[in-house]
């Protein structure tokens, strides 16, 4: 894949993105697996993990879905070390490749069930990607897509306004990389487009009551970690003032009685 197609490839590759995976993972998952439930799907299935990174919910899958073939894809062979290392006791059952979501190297109609998360906020030109997924999809397989928003992210307002930070900053980078900062918001229409039935939009909500705040501000952490410069460079803004705004709401997550959520969207959709 092209720096074009991968315009993160930095942020992506950065030792904060598997803390990352990991926080966000454990804050979304036991909510979220149980969206899985619509799709009806058992037995000796064929499985895309699409952007799977370093694996995290690729297992989960294989545990849900137990006779199940997985595949994962991601476009850093670095997140793959991981994903394999932390595999192995899958043994053959759960395959992981380089990639590109582009110009996937899969056969058509292969897939009862592509899963592919938090990847559509980090591409430019998502439908091209959803054109590949829908033609690796068998007909009447399941599409699970989890679409960041980052006008989805809410916490305590005070000196600091953390809407404005969201959009001023991430809005801003992301739309700078051409990439849509705000498309869990579109997904449902993307789907729609795509010629998909069956669409549903459900929200996993990643909040100070739901998930441990040491969690929570654990995404956040990571966030800040790989992204300070990013964000800095996209608003005008330097990078301690990018830095302190993350630290106050970081501050504000792990400080109770301190209310803050992420409303996290999938949507899903069944292949015509």
């Amino acid at each position: 894949m092209s720096h074009d197609r991968n315009p993160q490839a930095e942020q992506m590759g950065d030792e904060s993105m598997v803390r990352n995976l990991a926080h966000q993972a454990e804050a979304i998952w036991p909510q979220e697996q149980h969206l899985f439930d619509r799709y009806g799907l058992s037995g000796e299935l064929r499985i895309l993990d699409l952007g799977c990174g370093t694996g995290e919910i690729t297992r989960r899958l294989a545990a849900r879905y137990p006779q199940a073939q997985l595949l994962g894809i991601d476009i850093l062979e670095s997140n793959l070390v991981f994903a394999r290392r932390d595999s192995r006791d899958l043994g053959a059952r759960v395959d992981y490749q380089q990639g590109d979501a582009f110009a996937l190297n899969c056969t058509s109609a292969r897939f009862d069930l592509v899963v592919c998360r938090h990847m559509s906020q980090a591409v430019p030109d998502f439908p091209q990607v959803l054109a590949e997924i829908s033609r690796v999809l068998k007909p009447g397989g399941w599409l699970h897509l989890l679409s960041e928003d980052y006008g989805m992210l809410h916490m305590p307002v005070g000196k600091h306004d953390p809407d404005r930070f969201w959009n001023e900053n991430a809005v801003a980078f992301l739309q700078g990389i051409h990439c849509d900062g705000r498309i869990g918001r579109h997904s449902p229409a993307l789907l729609s487009a795509a010629g998909y039935h069956d669409i549903a939009m459900d929200y996993v909500i990643v909040d100070t009551l739901r998930v441990p705040r040491p969690t929570f501000a654990g995404i956040l952490k990571a966030w800040r970690d790989g992204y300070v410069p990013a964000l800095a460079g996209a608003s005008g803004r330097s990078e301690a003032q990018v830095r302190a705004d993350f630290d106050t709401m970081i501050t504000a997550i792990e400080t109770p009685p301190q209310y803050a959520v992420w409303h996290v969207p999938v949507v899903s959709g069944r292949r015509p």
